[in-house]
């Protein structure tokens, strides 16, 4: 009978243990799960060599609220941020979706949202970490449409329906040609901005949410670094770009950052996709600029190679609601 006892605090100890190092992993998890990936005042820390690339990314000057909702799995909650001022306006405001990438969260870039309204727009995201298919984004998208004519909502009447843009990074940049390309509602988006999107052939051969860029019928804005293992085929190579660029039927500009790898092209060229839906979605002349003209800003930014405007068809795409 003596010896019983010390077994039996040693296996109680052994289980305490355990339960100490099951409670320290799960706090690990969430930790990790929902720490920020990017700060506010991130975009004062990221370079700049043009002007207008600076002005945009430096912020409008906006105050921003935030709003959320509760949502079904694997959506969980909406994450809205809009400039303060639109409760009190009666004007209506540009709406952004924001698609997110591969185990990633709204919550965890939230600054990038603020941004956006500092600017004039409403940005929206939600919690899905596994977006590659369209379907979360447009759910997404619907919800906003549903609090645009909800007299109780505090955007009842304050969305510019007519003037929708959507961007995404990584696996959000497959999903945002797939919402271009497989949904009816693919009609309310005027402009979008894929950031080092999944290549278009990896898509389908390493992943379940493979994109055909044929049917896209909005001007794009496509950017990527120059930096990757581009062995990796779910990173896109400068040759895949290339073939992405050439398949597009629509205005386009595409451009690779200098030295930026696939995970900072999530915000670090954030001033002209900032730019980019001001020109397409408010009609900013300034913004324009980085894009338009004998000696577009873009193409005179040496942060940035491969540079490719063709905006030939822009008079039959831009400021048209549904393009």
């Amino acid at each position: 009978m003596a010896q019983r006892k010390p077994k039996k605090k040693r296996r109680k100890i052994v289980l305490i243990i355990l339960a100490v190092i099951a409670v320290v992993l799960v706090g690990v998890y969430l930790y990790a799960d929902n720490a920020p990936v990017i700060f506010k005042g991130y975009n004062e820390k990221i370079e700049t060599d043009g002007t207008l690339e600076a002005k945009y990314l430096a912020g409008g000057g906006l105050p921003a609220k935030k709003f959320t909702a509760k949502a079904e799995d694997p959506i969980k909650k909406y994450t809205v941020y809009y400039p303060e001022e639109m409760e009190t306006s009666d004007q209506k405001y540009p709406l952004i979706v924001v698609v997110n990438g591969t185990g990633f969260k709204a919550t965890k870039y939230e600054p990038e949202f603020e941004l956006y309204a500092s600017w004039g727009f409403i940005a929206v995201g939600n919690q899905d970490k596994g977006t590659g298919s369209g379907q979360t984004t447009i759910t997404t998208l619907n919800y906003m449409l549903t609090q645009s004519e909800d007299p109780d909502s505090v955007f009842y009447h304050k969305i510019d329906t007519d003037n929708i843009g959507i961007t995404g990074f990584s696996q959000g940049g497959a999903a945002v040609f797939n919402v271009l390309t497989k949904f009816d509602e693919a009609k309310y988006f005027k402009a979008a901005a894929p950031l080092s999107p999944v290549q278009e052939a990896g898509s389908h051969t390493m992943t379940a949410y493979g994109y055909d860029i044929v049917g896209v019928k909005c001007p794009i804005l496509l950017l990527a670094g120059t930096e990757g293992d581009f062995e990796v085929k779910t990173v896109i190579p400068p040759e895949e770009m290339f073939k992405m660029y050439d398949r597009l039927s629509v205005p386009k500009v595409m451009a690779r950052r200098i030295g930026m790898d696939h995970d900072h092209m999530m915000y670090s060229a954030g001033g002209y996709v900032i730019a980019w839906f001001r020109w397409q979605l408010m009609e900013d002349k300034e913004a324009a600029m980085v894009f338009t003209g004998d000696a577009p800003e873009i193409t005179r930014n040496p942060l940035y190679q491969d540079q490719k405007i063709d905006l030939e068809s822009i008079k039959r795409y831009s400021y048209i609601a549904g393009c």
